[in-house]
């Protein structure tokens, strides 16, 4: 019990607060959901979202209190121009966790401090041993999903989505073997394809006929232009600003963001054009908007030809 250790140490009350059914409700499901509708999901972007911050305001306000801290490696920044806060990245770029918090709203980040925001990981270690905390000794940490326990990920979506099998077919559409589902692979899967003479890499999933498109070269993965939904602007401004302005684009956690232009289709739905072609880019996943140091916010990356 790592949170309980910390708050004696520091004399804190130390109180849980079951989200269970209403991480069942919102998150589970909609992983769920996503993975049928053969998406990636990103269950961590919509928890902060969704369950963690939102919990945490509530119980803030329950209360009395007036801000809820967090150990998220990112900056919370008041803009006095604008009279809205901007979420910003932290000093700790590799760890830095904007990309998780960028679905996060006006209401949500205006409460939030973020005490991390101006440390990296290895500073504050040195911190907490001279301050001979030991509780903070540096252990690994999970990368699983933390609502699959006690089996792999495959056997999780087994029990919970099922068998159901269908052709893997190379981009001619030639048949080269059989798959037991395709909410098994995500795009860019080299492992677990199971044919001879690989390696083969997941194209795409073509959900109306069941099949798991491969190709042999890895560069046919690559493109420059794919489409978001679910848009979350932090900033009320933004949208007025974005049309064909040059961006960073952040496809998945912990990748190097990409210059490129945004294109507003709809308030709900942007083209985003790389300058450089990208590898894998996986529908479900976020794309995540940044201008310079600032996260503007984030959409899902839509599906495109084999809807």
């Amino acid at each position: 019990m790592v949170a309980k250790n910390i708050c004696n140490f520091f004399g804190v009350a130390y109180k849980i607060i079951d989200v269970k059914q209403e991480f069942n409700n919102k998150i589970i499901k909609y992983f769920i959901n996503d993975v049928k509708s053969n998406y990636t999901p990103n269950p961590c972007i919509m928890c902060n979202h969704l369950i963690k911050i939102k919990v945490l305001i509530d119980v803030m306000k329950k209360y009395k209190a007036d801000f809820v801290a967090t150990g998220h490696y990112a900056k919370i920044v008041f803009n006095k121009t604008s009279k809205e806060y901007e979420l910003r990245l932290s000093a700790d770029k590799k760890k830095d966790q904007t990309y998780f918090l960028s679905q996060l709203t006006q209401n949500q980040i205006k409460y939030l401090k973020l005490p991390l925001a101006n440390y990296t990981k290895d500073e504050l270690y040195k911190i907490f041993k001279k301050l001979g905390i030991k509780i903070f000794d540096k252990t690994k940490q999970s990368q699983d999903f933390c609502f699959v326990a006690n089996k792999s990920y495959n056997d999780w979506l087994a029990t919970t989505i099922g068998i159901k099998p269908g052709k893997i077919v190379d981009n001619h559409n030639c048949e080269l073997g059989k798959h037991n589902g395709l909410h098994f692979y995500t795009i860019g899967q080299r492992k677990g394809i199971n044919l001879a003479n690989g390696p083969f890499y997941v194209l795409a999933k073509d959900t109306k006929t069941k099949k798991l498109v491969i190709v042999r070269d890895q560069k046919d993965l690559f493109k420059k232009e794919f489409f978001i939904d679910k848009i979350n602007l932090i900033n009320s401004q933004e949208s007025v600003k974005l049309n064909n302005q040059e961006v960073l684009v952040q496809i998945r956690y912990g990748d190097k963001r990409e210059k490129g232009k945004i294109k507003v289709i709809t308030k709900n739905q942007f083209k985003i054009i790389l300058k450089k072609p990208k590898l894998a880019i996986t529908p479900g996943q976020f794309a995540v908007i940044y201008n310079g140091n600032k996260c503007l916010g984030s959409g899902r990356i839509r599906k495109d030809k084999y809807e």
